[in-house]
């Protein structure tokens, strides 16, 4: 029996390809090259030519870390890194591109200015300092504004018609807009109607339409494959809303730490212009690393949003609110218990960051910096955005 291991003769050779005159059309290998995407017109992307910055220099020296007051200054500081870049002209550029590309496909429509103020061009310039070229901030901010729908849309905000019982069905459709599946004839052309029909999908679609112009197809993959992730925990979340059974922390954090920002820091190679290699971003100490920082990170947001969540018809999940109930506290004890909470998964991040640090990969160690950098970022998006100001 031949050998068809990977090690093996006859594998080499088929990937080989055939030899002599006129056989490297036959190969295999070129076979398997990137075909050429189509992207959707309108997806947000500016030729080049549109105002661009220096570009900045691939810095890999970690960021340093300090204790940084938040909201009205009265609780216990976060553990967080300094914040790279404040640049408030380039962040007001990001937003105009953001705010033409979701007017031309009809999101939020009818609330656009106070979808301009929240300021997703903001937070993605804030986040991802390791660029200052406007086209691929979008990128980042395109995908945020797409996630953030779909949460107000279908999962949080009951004003917005977001139902519990309505949420799974809506994130079927949303991961076959992000990822078509095969023809199926005229049920495909239903599909079709019904994503054109509805602008968070219409979103979601061109805004990877737009990563797809910047990524590869492992990296597009990658965003696909963890925003599905993402919306295992999101049904979960609609099960006890429904229900009208608040989890125990502990359940809530299992679904919160895959429901994190984590989903949004898988932009950060594509954002900057590299690319991580699959294995090393699939490596168990680094996927830990950036799951850290993820949440730590969203911690930042529940704290932030307490208030406006406690105040819904249907209260959202939110470890505050959850963490005040099942001890018996008030929200301010819960609030600081929160806030030692986020400051434990910044440290175990640099001690994850520190055991990756024998890596020779200068991408890992730049995609690291850059979750520091995501961190930091996020929490100053959260102390300024009008979303979170209530």
């Amino acid at each position: 029996m031949p050998d068809i291991s990977p090690n093996g003769a006859p594998v080499a050779r088929l990937l080989a390809g055939p030899a002599g005159l006129g056989s490297s059309s036959l190969s295999l290998r070129a076979a398997l090259l990137p075909h050429r995407r189509a992207y959707e017109e309108g997806d947000g992307h500016e030729p080049p030519g549109s105002p661009v910055g220096p570009v900045p220099g691939s810095d890999l020296t970690p960021l340093p870390y300090r204790e940084r007051e938040w909201g009205d200054g009265t609780y216990p500081p976060l553990l967080c890194p300094e914040t790279v870049r404040v640049d408030d002209a380039l962040a007001a550029e990001v937003d105009r591109r953001l705010t033409a590309w979701a007017g031309r496909i009809g999101l939020h429509e009818g609330r656009m200015e106070e979808f301009t103020a929240t300021g997703f061009g903001r937070l993605a310039t804030l986040a991802h300092p390791d660029t200052d070229d406007p086209d691929r901030l979008l990128i980042a901010a395109q995908m945020n504004a797409a996630w953030w729908a779909a949460d107000d849309y279908y999962a949080d905000e009951t004003d917005l018609g977001a139902t519990p019982t309505e949420l799974p069905p809506r994130l079927a459709l949303v991961t076959s807009a992000m990822d078509p599946p095969p023809d199926a004839g005229h049920y495909t052309g239903q599909l079709e109607a019904a994503i054109a029909a509805d602008p968070v999908l219409v979103a979601l679609r061109s805004a990877l339409s737009h990563v797809a112009r910047h990524a590869t197809d492992a990296q597009i993959l990658r965003v696909r494959n963890i925003t599905s992730q993402m919306y295992v925990s999101w049904a979960a979340y609609a099960a006890w809303r429904y229900l009208e059974t608040p989890p125990p922390v502990w359940r809530y954090l299992a679904a919160r730490q895959h429901d994190s920002f984590y989903t949004s820091m898988t932009l950060i190679d594509v954002v900057g212009g590299y690319r991580l290699p699959a294995e090393l971003f699939a490596e168990p100490r680094f996927h830990t690393a950036l799951m850290q920082a993820g949440t730590a990170s969203v911690l930042v947001n529940d704290l932030h949003s307490a208030a406006k969540e406690a105040a819904d018809e249907l209260p959202d999940s939110n470890v505050i609110l959850l963490m005040a109930a099942e001890d018996g506290c008030s929200a301010r004890e819960a609030t600081e218990r929160a806030v030692h909470l986020h400051n434990d998964f910044v440290r175990g991040f640099e001690q994850s960051r520190q055991a990756l640090s024998a890596v020779p990969s200068p991408e890992l160690k730049r995609f690291l910096r850059g979750a520091q950098a995501w961190m930091a970022g996020c929490l100053e998006w959260h102390g300024s955005s009008s979303r979170y100001q209530s």
